[in-house]
């Protein structure tokens, strides 16, 4: 294929399609890789968020006191007949 197939082919899609629909087409083409290789990486990412919740499930930070829950049950109630 030589240069002036390749101009021809260029011109004839620029006339089908028009400057600003090729534009149009360019980001989304772009976002829609974008978005892909996000995709990707993201999986990695939700694992390592996963896996850093897991451990703070198992082994809570020294700093955080939880308050002792008091049921209903332990306290004695006087009820009248």
């Amino acid at each position: 294929m030589s240069i002036t197939h390749i101009v021809l082919l260029l011109l004839v899609v620029v006339l089908i399609f028009g400057t600003k629909k090729l534009r149009n087409i360019g980001s989304d083409l772009g976002g829609a890789m974008r978005d892909f290789k996000k995709g990707l990486d993201g999986d990695e990412e939700a694992r390592q968020q996963r896996e850093r919740e897991e451990k703070l499930r198992a082994d809570p930070p020294a700093s955080t006191q939880v308050p002792p829950v008091h049921s209903e049950t332990s306290e004695p109630r006087d009820r009248a007949p």
